[in-house]
């Protein structure tokens, strides 16, 4: 015979276990914060902007043009991230990172049918994360017309700065407690159920019905009134 749970039992089983589903979510809350703030490194990004001035002789940009133009770009992403541009970054005293740190460190995006190329770097120093962005773009714009033949029209259209008062980019406080929150959340529904599956005593005449399968005839009530009354007098 095949055992159904309907909706009422579902919220009964919860509303029995709320202690669970208010503690647990609330320690995870917690758990999350702390290793949010004491925990983790923060990280700080920092941006430079490069700007590819792609100049036609007859003033006019065609769709060939534009499709050079986005080659062109793919291209010039490949170099920034090579260990040609990155190891004589490497060699400055100032930043101690090798190659392959600065390779995962740093991100580059160019959007489609866009001249303009962001370098983003995230260390857990604002200030080495300034110098290492800004020393890669001037690298690369400096060394680029040696590897790239004409490539005389690449600027730095905005370079980093560290700012006044920086603020990490990582770790996200508010939203690892969020998560920490639903998680917290959905261990406590699945603690409460697995309770409930691991609770073999019987509390209702339904709960015999089901483990007997024969009807409940009659029951005997909790007389709460004569034994106040004993107590009384």
């Amino acid at each position: 015979m095949e055992e159904t749970i309907s909706l009422k039992e579902i919220f009964q089983t919860l509303k029995q276990r709320w202690r669970m589903l208010v503690l647990i979510p609330l320690l995870a809350m917690l758990a999350g914060a702390l290793v949010s703030s004491f925990v983790l490194t923060p990280m700080y990004e920092r941006s430079t902007e490069i700007l590819v001035n792609q100049t036609e002789s007859d003033g006019q940009l065609t769709q060939n043009n534009v499709r050079t133009n986005i080659e062109v770009i793919g291209t010039y992403t490949n170099i920034i991230e090579s260990s040609r541009i990155l190891a004589p970054v490497a060699e400055n005293s100032e930043i101690g990172y090798s190659v392959s740190e600065l390779k995962n460190m740093m991100s580059v995006t160019a959007p489609n049918n866009s001249q303009v190329m962001s370098v983003t770097i995230e260390a857990d120093d604002p200030y080495i994360a300034t110098l290492i962005v800004n020393e890669i773009a001037e690298v690369f714009v400096e060394d680029l017309p040696t590897i790239y033949t004409g490539a005389e029209n690449v600027n730095i259209l905005t370079a980093a700065e560290v700012g006044e008062n920086p603020s990490p980019s990582s770790p996200n406080t508010i939203l690892n407690i969020a998560i920490a929150f639903v998680v917290g959340l959905m261990g406590a529904v699945g603690l409460a159920f697995l309770f409930e599956y691991l609770d073999t005593t019987i509390k209702t005449e339904k709960d015999i019905e089901n483990i007997l399968n024969l009807p409940v005839l009659g029951a005997v009530s909790t007389m709460d009134g004569m034994e106040s009354a004993k107590k009384t007098s």
